[in-house]
């Protein structure tokens, strides 16, 4: 139940967008195993001098993209796997993005996030009660 937050710079058409929701949604699901059902995808974009690198007002394409996993359930390899197709998909889409650009895999204590209602640690608790 991975969360992706995308912020990019500049705007984007919508059909894009949605073109790179659905790669992201792919490469959590391939690469870190995670279930598309419940895969979210929420994009930000910036306008023209609301992002700065170095102290300077960027104008290349630039992104930051952030995914939430639960803690424990990918390999250091899974996630390097990720965060290098996850940044390849990102510059295919949006072309040459600055090297300032971002990928982050963040583990999330199972007890500390969920949805519907239920954190990851109580939904694993009810998976291996017995019926």
């Amino acid at each position: 139940m991975p969360t992706l937050q995308l912020k990019l710079a500049p705007p984007q058409p919508a059909d894009r967008l949605a073109a790179l929701a659905g790669r992201l949604t792919d490469l959590s699901t391939r690469i870190l195993g995670k279930r598309r059902e419940v895969t979210a995808v929420v994009v930000e974009e910036l306008w023209p001098g609301r992002w700065f690198i170095g102290g300077r007002q960027v104008t290349d394409a630039t992104a930051l993209l952030v995914i939430r996993v639960t803690q424990g359930t990918n390999s250091a390899e899974e996630k390097q796997a990720f965060v290098e197709a996850a940044y390849e998909a990102l510059s295919q889409e949006l072309g040459p993005l600055h090297e300032a650009s971002y990928v982050v895999v963040q583990e999330v204590p199972a007890g500390d996030w969920g949805y519907g209602g239920r954190t990851q640690a109580q939904r694993k608790a009810i998976a291996v009660i017995p019926a």
